[in-house]
């Protein structure tokens, strides 16, 4: 058996922290607990996988760093911008043309329409185009009682029919969740508007509350050279000991903190720690909890996820209209469920060669990625011919990747499991979850969730010294 790993502070003097998750949620993390508990404090992150990052994958494509995983960090918040300018890279954000998307119906592409948020109108003049609404009476109630949740399908579909919801809110939210909207929570999804129709008897007054008015900033950035650079810079500046293929089994509470089993079960490895972040999916993250509080383990292990193919194109010369890209209905019955005309999109990638990113799969669509490499690309480039009312022609490189379970899908009722699992946890010193399981998609919200984890773990830390 190998030996454990240097004692935790209980016989050492040193703080130890251990993170399981190399993704962006737990470097953030690790970033966050050096700049709270000092130099002096160690901190392992242990990641399962040959390499950190997670969803975020920067690969070459034609001499061209693009984005095989999450394509870009949301700017209209704070926390993924910030930690980039935090780790040296605020010199090296870029961000996307003023390219509007296109909305793929009825064979053409249309304009997809201004004035919505994640798709839902907060005018239904604005979407008269492409969607008939049919806004529901004015109840005088409000749409959502306190502490209640709904499915984003039942709500949409409820207040202003099916169209809209079939046209615009569905597309919308399979590029960003891949998920079905009848199985997704208001409350996980879109929390703002969610208080919002605490407040409001008509769903299009309670976006029109919550949608803010452009500010002529850019609601995106990327990292030029590639996302992965943040990975990276972010790793440095935590001065982790990054543990890669190192995958945690077991979890258990001592009285001087917490001891993790890692590595091949012949051979395990014991490793003890002051405190834990858990930031993995949710399946890992409920089996080590299953020891210590099985209610949150059982919250966790509720949480489904979808699974998506990326499809990554470069051409010498394509026929594209000037659009960001496009999204398109699942009621179109194409696998193609979204498309990036990534050179359009990203000008610091340059004009040499044009790079375009299709992505294919939705929840309960699995078989699909069980398709070899060259089915997958060749089905992407016959749809998105048809897409664009075009031949495509022969692309000059190509590449798929497969994300299987890459994307959680909340289920009604989410948020406030997730609460109640905090709470529970909360009685056991020293553990925090963190990640897209629990606190929502996007570089921005894992960033922010790491964060958080990190900040309740050093509180933790200090107040009992």
């Amino acid at each position: 058996m190998n030996a454990a790993l240097t004692p935790s502070r209980a016989s050492s003097g040193r703080t130890r922290v251990l993170i399981v998750g190399g993704g962006i949620t737990g470097l953030a993390a690790a970033h966050r607990l050096r700049e709270r508990l000092g130099e002096d404090a160690e901190i392992v992150v242990a990641e399962r996988s040959t390499r950190l990052g997670g969803k975020i994958h920067t690969v070459d494509l034609a001499g061209r760093p693009v984005e095989a995983g999450a394509e870009s960090l949301l700017a209209a918040r704070p926390e993924a911008v910030g930690l980039a300018r935090a780790v040296g890279l605020g010199d090296a954000l870029v961000h996307p043309a003023g390219l509007a998307p296109a909305l793929s119906l009825d064979g053409r592409l249309r304009d997809f329409p201004t004035g919505t948020m994640m798709g839902i109108p907060a005018d239904p003049a604005d979407v008269a185009a492409v969607a008939d609404v049919k806004e529901a009476p004015d109840s005088g109630e409000p749409i959502l009682a306190p502490g209640a949740d709904m499915s984003v399908g039942e709500l949409v579909r409820t207040r202003l029919g099916s169209e809209v919801l079939d046209r615009l809110v569905s597309p919308m939210l399979a590029g960003v969740y891949a998920g079905d909207v009848d199985r997704l929570s208001v409350t996980a999804v879109m929390p703002q508007l969610a208080e919002a129709l605490r407040r409001h008897a008509r769903l299009t007054d309670a976006v029109a509350e919550v949608k803010r008015p452009s500010t002529g900033k850019p609601v995106f950035a990327s990292i030029d050279g590639g996302l992965a650079r943040l990975v990276t810079a972010t790793s440095a500046a935590s001065r982790a000991d990054v543990r890669l293929g190192m995958t945690v089994r077991e979890l258990r509470r001592t009285p001087y903190g917490w001891e993790a089993v890692a590595g091949p079960v012949p051979d395990p490895m014991r490793l003890d720690a002051d405190a834990v972040v858990l930031a993995v999916p949710a399946s890992p993250a409920a089996r080590l909890l299953r020891g210590v509080e099985p209610e949150a383990a059982a919250a966790l292990s509720g949480v489904a996820y979808a699974s998506v193919a990326l499809a990554s194109f470069a051409f010498d010369d394509i026929d594209l209209p000037p659009r960001s890209g496009f999204l398109t209905p699942a009621s179109n019955g194409k696998s193609v469920k979204a498309a990036t005309f990534t050179s359009r999109k990203w000008p610091h990638l340059g004009r040499r060669r044009t790079l375009l990113r299709v992505s294919m799969g939705r929840l309960g669509e699995e078989a699909l990625l069980q398709h070899d490499d060259a089915t997958l690309a060749k089905t992407a480039l016959r749809e998105l011919g048809e897409h664009l009312g075009h031949r495509v022609p022969e692309p000059v490189a190509q590449r798929v990747d497969r994300w299987g379970g890459a994307l959680p899908q909340y289920a009604p009722g989410h948020t406030a499991r997730i609460r109640a699992a905090r709470e529970q946890l909360r009685s056991h010193r020293g553990i925090a979850i963190a990640g897209a399981a629990v606190d929502g998609v996007g570089i921005a919200a894992c960033v922010a969730s790491g964060q958080a984890a990190a900040d309740d773990i050093a509180a933790q830390l200090t107040e009992s010294d």
